[in-house]
């Protein structure tokens, strides 16, 4: 059997069977001469024993030169900037194995998207990471890329009922649930609350505004929720829509951010002198909204973990290519609530601060 702490090996399968190495081999990688019956007594053994295929070594084998591609929004930087760095780190762990990893970004989602993935085509990948915005835009370049021999992996959202071979991403419906649950325990007498929010045409927004107001009608109906606003991931459009909603009478006294473009409603409520005196659950984390939370000017933030989503995203694909079978569909990450208690915990998390909000409110 493997040591303790250390993943089973062929020879370790073959052991415990009393087979040979050669007969574990073909059993593993489905090549004839082997028994249906033998090859259902080595899987079995295999996932009892935790075996996990190398797969440095298996490309080595199989002399695979693999071109992979990520194509991601430039902004907003701090969620997407880790969600790179974690595809590189993970990219950067094939040591031994050729595969070439190239970085695309476009604008921001729905500006430029559907270029880049045009773009793409005749590079010819053999793997793209990507975030599916507006799904219906994003389902026949799926197909096309798909169809080309281009495994899709879907990161930080999913793009459900389309060629894409699997998806990473933080559970939306539970972070909004999560949300919700949490407004309910500071907010306890009748008032209003309201989402900002991306494209609801993007699963991860819908299903997080689903979360949000399931959980509302169920655990506090004393709170009415406003209909949502869709900022498409624009500063500028964010910072009006968030002065016009503040400025009503009465307005909400609890808001959920449910994008990482927080910043420009914070300015707006900074502004009108109602930044701490309204209950805000943010999303995300980066140095701008620290001392926000160690002020407690906001309540709370939703941390997606876009690095663990890039590094899981690549291995999946990765995994899927070397052993030519689908990864697992949906992966999903426990989102983490960040509050002024233990945000420390995360300081090493935090993304490189983040200029781009700023600049594009000061020009527009």
């Amino acid at each position: 059997m493997a040591s303790s702490g250390k993943s089973a090996g062929i020879k370790d399968i073959a052991e415990a069977l009393k087979v040979s190495i050669g007969t574990v081999d073909r059993a593993l990688h489905g090549r004839p001469g082997v028994s249906e019956k033998t090859k259902a007594r080595v899987l079995k053994m295999a996932e009892q024993m935790g075996y996990r295929p190398n797969l440095a070594a298996q490309a080595l084998k199989l002399n695979r030169h693999l071109s992979i591609a990520a194509i991601l929004p430039k902004h907003i930087s701090h969620f997407f900037d880790p969600v790179r760095a974690g595809i590189r780190s993970a990219a950067e762990a094939t040591v031994g194995m050729n595969i070439a990893m190239e970085f695309h970004e476009y604008p921001r989602l729905g500006v430029g998207d559907v270029e880049a993935f045009e773009a793409a085509l005749p590079r010819q990948y053999d793997g793209i990471i990507f975030l599916p915005g507006n799904t219906r835009r994003f389902d026949p370049l799926i197909h096309r890329l798909s169809r080309a021999g281009t495994a899709m992996m879907c990161v930080g959202s999913d793009a459900p009922n389309t060629d894409r071979i699997g998806s990473v991403a933080a559970h939306a419906a539970v972070s909004g649930a999560m949300v919700a649950e949490l407004l309910s325990y500071r907010l306890t007498r009748k008032t209003s609350v309201a989402i900002f929010t991306g494209e609801l045409s993007t699963l991860d927004h819908a299903e997080k505004l689903r979360g949000f107001a399931a959980t509302l009608a169920v655990q506090a109906p004393h709170l009415t929720l406003l209909p949502a606003l869709e900022s498409h991931e624009s500063p500028k459009e964010a910072y009006q829509q968030a002065l016009t909603l503040m400025r009503s009478k009465p307005h909400p006294e609890g808001l959920y951010l449910s994008t990482a473009n927080s910043m420009p409603v914070l300015k707006a409520l900074e502004e009108l002198d109602l930044l701490g005196k309204v209950q805000v659950v943010t999303t995300d984390l980066f140095h701008e909204i620290v001392p926000l939370i160690e002020t407690g000017k906001v309540l709370a933030t939703m941390y997606q973990r876009p690095f663990t989503q890039g590094k899981l995203a690549f291995e999946s694909l990765l995994k899927c290519l070397l052993e030519g079978s689908k990864p697992q569909p949906l992966i999903r990450l426990v989102p983490h609530v960040i509050f002024r208690s233990n945000l420390s915990l995360f300081s090493n998390q935090i993304a490189s601060s983040d200029d781009e909000l700023e600049t594009e409110l000061l020009q527009t």
